[in-house]
C-alpha cells in the first residue's frame, strides 16, 4: 500500500488501489490523464454527490421553521391614574390583568378621580389633596394616565407632561381618547334617552370620535416635539367602543341585540362590556400584550364575549400608530 503503479499505462498493474491515493501530483495528473474511464468514473462519483447534495438542501427547505418564541412576560411598571368615571374603573381592572398575565414588579402607585373632569382640573387640586403631582415629583412612576374631557387642548396634558418628565425622563404618558358623551357633540342626534341609541348610526358615532381624536393627536405630537421623544401616547378606547356598537348592529357580537344593553344612561356610562372593552384597551397600551386569555370580573360578560372584546382591544390599539405599541407581541 501506498506504491505508485509501476505503469502509467497500465492502471491494472498497480498492486494496491490505494497506489491511485499518492501524494505526488505529476503521477496523480499522469494517471488521470491516460485512463479516460477513471475520469469518467470520478465525473460520475462528482455529479452523484452533488445531486444528493441538492436533495438534502431541499428538504432542508421545506422542514416548516421552528415556531416564534412565546413572547417574554413585560417588567412591571408603577403607574398612576387620574381621570373621570369614563376611566377610573380601569385600575383595578389592570390589577386583575397584571396577576393574570404573571406580570412581577408591578406596582399601583395611585389613583385620582375627579367626575366629568378636564385634566387641567387635577393639576388645578389643592396642592395637600393633589396626589398626582406628589406622585411625579416623587420620580416613582413610570407610567402616567389621563382622561381627557372633549374640551381640548387641555392645559392639564402639558403642565402634568413637563413635571413628570422633569423628575422622570423615561417617564410615559397615556390619554385616554373616550367613546364621546351623549354619543356626538350637539343637536337632535345627541342622547337624551338611552334607548336612542338603539338607532344611532355608527358613522355619526365615529365622526364624533374622530373629530375628538384627532384633536388629542395634536396635541401629544406637539408634545412629544417638544420634548423629542414619544413620550405621550393615546388610547383609542372611543374607537373601540364604537366598533363594538358596530357588531351588536351587524349581529356579530352574541347575547347584546341592542346598542343600549352596552350603557347605563344617556350619558353613555358604560355597562359590564364597554369597561371590561375598556380596560383591556388600557392593558395593551399599558404594557404592549394583548390580554387573550385575560378575563377581568365582569358581570354578566360571557367568556366567548371576553374573547371578542380582548381580540378587538388588541386589533385597535396595536394598529394605531399613536398607541406606541408596536403589534407584535400576541
Amino acid at each position: 500500500d501506498g506504491q505508485e503503479c509501476p505503469s502509467y499505462r497500465d492502471i491494472s498493474s498497480c498492486r494496491s488501489p490505494n497506489s491511485l491515493l499518492t501524494t505526488n501530483p505529476e503521477i496523480r495528473m499522469r494517471t488521470f490523464r491516460n485512463h479516460p474511464a477513471l475520469i469518467r468514473r470520478c465525473t460520475a462519483l462528482t455529479l452523484t454527490s452533488l445531486a444528493l447534495f441538492a436533495n438534502d438542501l431541499a428538504v432542508a427547505q421545506e422542514k416548516p421553521a421552528q415556531a416564534a418564541s412565546p413572547p417574554t412576560t413585560p417588567a412591571g411598571l408603577r403607574v398612576f391614574y387620574t381621570g373621570h368615571s369614563f376611566h377610573m374603573f380601569v385600575p383595578q381592572r389592570i390589577e386583575q390583568l397584571v396577576k393574570a398575565a404573571g406580570i412581577q414588579g408591578h406596582k399601583l402607585a395611585g389613583q385620582q378621580g375627579i367626575g366629568g373632569s378636564r385634566v387641567i382640573q387635577h393639576w388645578d387640586l389643592e396642592e395637600t389633596k393633589n396626589k398626582a403631582k406628589q406622585a411625579l415629583i416623587s420620580g416613582e412612576v413610570d407610567l402616567f394616565t389621563m382622561a381627557p374631557h372633549v374640551m381640548i387642548p387641555d392645559e392639564g396634558i402639558t403642565k402634568f407632561t413637563e413635571l413628570g418628565l422633569k423628575h422622570n425622563p423615561n417617564l410615559r404618558l397615556l390619554l385616554q381618547a373616550s367613546w364621546y358623551p351623549h354619543d356626538v357633540p350637539s343637536g337632535e342626534k345627541r342622547i337624551t334617552n338611552n334607548a336612542q341609541r338603539d338607532d344611532a348610526p355608527i358613522a355619526f358615532l365615529q365622526a364624533a370620535v374622530d373629530e375628538w381624536r384627532t384633536k388629542l393627536e395634536a396635541q401629544a405630537a406637539e408634545l412629544n416635539k417638544q420634548h423629542g421623544q414619544q413620550a405621550v401616547c393615546i388610547i383609542p378606547v372611543g374607537d373601540a367602543v364604537v366598533k363594538l356598537r358596530g357588531m351588536v348592529v351587524e349581529g356579530k357580537f352574541p347575547s347584546i341585540t341592542k346598542q343600549s344593553e352596552l350603557f347605563i344612561d344617556p350619558i353613555g356610562h358604560a355597562g359590564s362590556h364597554v369597561q371590561a372593552l375598556a380596560a383591556y384597551c388600557n392593558f395593551v397600551a399599558i404594557y404592549r400584550i394583548s390580554p387573550a386569555g385575560l378575563n377581568v370580573q365582569a358581570a354578566g360578560v360571557t367568556d366567548e364575549q371576553h374573547g371578542l372584546l380582548q381580540q378587538l382591544a388588541w386589533e385597535t390599539v396595536s394598529k394605531y400608530p399613536y398607541s406606541g405599541v408596536v403589534g407584535e407581541k400576541k
